[in-house]
């Protein structure tokens, strides 16, 4: 597909039928299910390809069940139309009724002269008895039984006949999003297709619909097409254009999007203490902490590209959850990627600092630090803003204001591939926990176990969210910016420390 950016697209040939229509159409697998962008012809294509099956004297019915009168009228329409231009003799397009059960229904057909037929049937399983040829389900993720549906669709099989299933998504828990997993899984033998809107466009979709308006095509106007398609399904773009389901229950990130942006060059730290460590005096907490700090922390900071700006965010917790610091630096690329994660347990407050001072203090050209300033975590976002300067330092009060205005450019960054984490299963599943509540995404109250049975709070998730919200921050000059004012134990100096 890629080799149609190369070309002069307004010297190719009109076809009929676009390249992932031709693809489409070419596949003559027993079963075959698409996954596709919305008002892409992917429909109109199945229509062309249906007639043709319909008029052949070796061909066979077909039985259409769209989720709604307007798409079988439309379908049919289309086959009909299609007739036509094959100059295949064919009936009119027939109303008559269906007795389905409990209730009358409207329903369409053509009748070819091969003795074929072309049938639009309403979504109840048990039309299809009795039934033999190809069975079409259209928008399947969107009927109310498709499990039962595609089972009486498989008995046509038997006898030479076709099963097409065709659909954009309605959520990962949608029976036809199983579908689409269990083929891909191997756990199913069907032909599995998909084409997002990205796709279609690439294989001339725009240049099509420009023919068909009379307008002139140009790489500006499909640009500027396709910004305002995207604008118009706002949130639910990736879902109806780009197939990408949306997740159960609110999830904001899908995995494959969190999994695309992560990297297993860049480690997890995990730091924690004892109860009894936090009753040590000053000077041994800190001459413990440092030696830990030169020994693992020193070694990833030295060596960094002295050129490029970086960043840090900080989640906060004293005990039960984490703390987690997550330094990042921007690449020549443009994209900002994280130095480390750093996960602490149970350390003390003094030593939270140490850690911190310790970072920041080793970063080059430090631009931003966002530090979550609810309830205790106050203390280390005031000092850290006290030490580096209100320019470079913001104290986050996490509310849902600042969810509903900052969130949504977090998961740009996912969307953009501009911000790059750690490859872990934990920062996984903490970025999956975070929900859509009541149209904001945040963390719910629930807490997510890790992989090592301890209790986590979506902490990673906070914490590259603080990161990311230091991207786009001013920063500026240092005022209080004195490295040797660092982190030093109360018996040498109390001011510093």
């Amino acid at each position: 597909m890629a080799k149609y950016l190369k070309e002069d697209r307004s010297k190719r040939a009109p076809m009929a039928l676009l390249a992932y229509q031709q693809r489409w159409l070419e596949d003559q697998s027993p079963v075959k299910v698409i996954e596709k962008s919305r008002r892409i012809g992917l429909s109109w294509a199945e229509a062309a390809d249906d007639s043709l099956i319909a008029a052949s004297k070796s061909g066979m019915d077909i039985w259409y069940i769209g989720y709604n009168k307007d798409m079988a009228q439309e379908f049919i329409e289309d086959c009909g139309d299609w007739l036509k231009h094959y100059q295949k003799a064919a009936s009119a397009v027939e109303e008559f009724v269906l007795a389905d059960e409990d209730k009358d229904i409207l329903a369409f057909r053509i009748r070819c002269a091969s003795g074929f037929k072309i049938v639009a049937l309403s979504s109840r399983p048990s039309n299809l008895r009795g039934k033999q040829g190809k069975v079409v389900i259209d928008e399947a993720a969107f009927h109310d039984n498709l499990g039962e549906l595609i089972k009486a669709a498989m008995a046509l099989l038997m006898w030479g006949g076709k099963v097409v299933i065709i659909s954009t998504h309605d959520g990962d828990l949608n029976p036809f999003n199983e579908v689409i997993n269990d083929c891909r899984a191997g756990r199913i033998p069907y032909s599995v297709h998909r084409v997002t809107l990205d796709d279609a466009l690439e294989e001339g979709l725009y240049e099509r619909i420009c023919l068909r308006l009379g307008k002139e095509w140009s790489q500006e106007a499909e640009d500027a097409w396709r910004a305002s398609i995207v604008a118009q399904y706002g949130s639910g773009a990736d879902e109806e254009l780009l197939c990408i389901p949306s997740q159960g229950a609110g999830t904001y990130l899908t995995r494959a999007m969190i999994v695309s942006c992560m990297s297993d060059a860049i480690p997890v730290i995990r730091y924690g203490q004892t109860d009894e460590f936090n009753e040590k005096s000053d000077s041994y907490r800190y001459s413990v902490v440092e030696e830990w700090c030169e020994d693992t922390l020193a070694p990833l900071l030295t060596g960094l590209n002295m050129n490029r700006q970086t960043v840090f965010g900080e989640d906060f917790a004293r005990s039960g959850d984490l703390t987690i610091m997550l330094p990042a630096q921007e690449t020549q690329a443009a994209i900002w990627q994280s130095l480390f994660s750093l996960e602490l347990r149970n350390m003390p407050f003094r030593q939270q600092e140490q850690i911190c001072f310790f970072t920041i203090d080793r970063l080059p050209k430090f631009h931003h630090g966002a530090f979550d300033a609810r309830g205790n975590g106050q203390y280390l976002a005031e000092r850290a803003m006290q030490r580096y300067g209100p320019q470079r330092i913001s104290q986050v009060m996490l509310s849902e204001t600042w969810y509903r205005e900052n969130m949504p450019k977090y998961k740009a960054a996912f969307e953009d591939k501009t911000f790059i984490l750690p490859m872990d299963a934990d920062v996984i599943e903490d970025h999956r926990a975070l929900k859509i509540i009541k149209g904001v995404a945040k963390l719910p109250d629930t807490k997510n176990t890790g992989k090592d049975n301890s209790k986590r709070h979506g902490d990673s998730a906070i914490a590259g969210a603080l990161a990311n919200y230091s991207t786009y921050q001013e920063g500026g000059d240092s005022w209080a910016f004195m490295p040797e004012t660092a982190a030093r134990p109360a018996s040498h100096v109390v001011r510093g420390y």
